[in-house]
C-alpha cells in the first residue's frame, strides 16, 4: 500500500495498471492509491476522498457509485468503451473523464491485420497439422488481401490506426462515420453506409458500444451485402450475436470472421442458446478467436499511461 501524503490531491486506481501510472500521477502533484485488489463496497465506502480515479472494466462506474463520490473531480479509463459508464451523471456534476484510446490504437489495427492474414492462410489448421506430421499444401491455399476493398466502420482513433496500417497492403479502403465526416484523403475513401454494404469485401467494426450500436448488425443487415465478406469485430461483441453469426456463416453471407470480442465474454453466464451458438461457432475452421486482447500488447500497456496523464495534466480542472 502507498502512503498517502494529506496534503495532495488524492487519487485511487483500483483495476491493475502498468506501474508507471504512479510516478507519472505523482509528478503531476497527486498522492496515488494503487488498489487493485480492492472490490466494490470498499470503493463506495472511501471513493469520497479521492479527486481522481483511475479505472478499466472491473465495476460499472453508475450513478449509485458516483453519488458516493462527492469530491472526484476525473475519471480515468485505462482503455477506449465507455459503455459502462454513466456519462450522463458526469456531466452533470461536471466530472471529467478521460479515456486513452490513442494508447492502444496501433495495437488494435496491428492484430485485427494479423487475424485477416491468419484466416486467409489457414495458419491456425495448418500450424496444428504440421506438428501432426499432416503436410496439406493444396487444402490450405491462401487468399491475397492485395486488391480486396476493405471498409471501416467507425473512423476514430481505432478505425483510422486500422486503416493506416493497411495503405501498404495494395488495397482499396473505404470508411464510414455516422458522426464524423472530412475525413478521407489520398489513402481512404469517406463513403456513406450504403456504398461500405455494397462494395465491401472485408468489414472492420471499430463503433463504439452504445443503445445505438448494440446488435446493430442484424442478419437482415448482413443479407444487404452485396458480396460475401469477411469480418473482423475487435470493438465490442455485442454489436453482432452469436446466433447471428452462425446464420450469416451457414448461408455465405460471411465467408470468415475475426473476433476478438464477443457478445458474452464470461462463459459462466452464457444462456443455453449462447452456449449452444458459441459451440457451433468454435467448431467453424473459418472463424479466429482471441480473448479481448486486440489492444493488449506490452507497449499499449505503458502506452496508455502516458496518454490518461497527460490528458489530465492540460485539462484545466478546477480543484476547489
Amino acid at each position: 500500500m502507498y502512503q498517502l501524503d494529506e496534503n495532495l490531491r488524492k487519487v485511487l486506481i483500483i483495476d491493475e495498471m502498468h506501474l508507471s501510472i504512479i510516478p507519472l500521477l505523482e509528478a503531476e502533484g497527486f498522492a496515488v492509491d494503487y488498489r487493485p485488489d480492492i472490490q466494490r463496497p470498499e470503493i463506495l465506502a472511501i471513493l469520497g476522498g479521492y479527486v481522481g480515479l483511475i479505472i478499466r472494466s472491473k465495476t460499472p462506474i453508475d450513478r449509485d457509485l458516483l453519488e458516493k463520490a462527492s469530491n472526484l473531480r476525473f475519471i480515468g479509463r485505462a482503455g477506449a468503451g465507455l459503455d459502462k459508464i454513466d456519462l450522463e451523471f458526469l456531466e452533470q456534476e461536471n466530472i471529467r473523464l478521460f479515456h486513452a484510446a490513442e494508447g492502444n490504437k496501433d495495437a488494435v489495427g496491428e492484430h485485427a491485420i494479423g487475424g485477416l492474414l491468419a484466416l486467409f492462410n489457414h495458419v491456425n489448421r495448418s500450424d496444428k497439422e504440421v506438428k501432426k506430421g499432416i503436410w496439406n499444401r493444396e487444402e490450405n491455399r491462401g487468399e491475397e488481401l492485395q486488391g480486396k476493398t476493405v471498409g471501416v466502420l467507425g473512423y476514430g482513433n481505432m478505425g483510422s490506426a486500422f486503416a493506416k496500417k493497411l495503405i501498404g497492403f495494395d488495397v482499396r479502403i473505404i470508411a464510414y462515420d455516422k458522426y464524423k465526416s472530412g475525413f478521407g484523403n489520398e489513402f481512404v475513401e469517406e463513403v456513406d453506409f450504403e456504398t461500405l454494404v455494397e462494395q465491401s469485401d472485408i468489414l472492420s467494426l471499430h463503433v463504439p458500444l452504445t443503445p445505438e450500436t448494440k446488435g446493430f448488425l442484424t442478419y437482415e443487415l448482413l443479407k444487404k451485402f452485396k458480396k460475401s465478406f469477411y469480418l473482423i469485430n475487435t470493438a465490442r461483441g455485442e454489436i453482432i450475436t452469436f446466433r447471428t453469426l452462425n446464420s450469416a456463416l451457414e448461408e455465405g453471407i460471411l465467408r470468415g470472421a475475426v473476433l476478438d470480442v464477443l457478445e458474452n465474454e464470461k462463459f459462466s453466464t452464457f444462456t443455453d442458446e449462447q452456449k449452444r451458438e458459441f459451440e457451433r461457432l468454435s467448431r467453424r475452421e473459418n472463424v479466429i478467436f482471441s480473448p479481448h486482447i486486440a489492444g493488449w500488447t506490452f507497449q499499449s500497456y505503458e502506452k496508455i499511461n502516458r496518454v490518461l496523464v497527460e490528458k489530465i495534466k492540460y485539462s484545466n480542472i478546477p480543484w476547489s
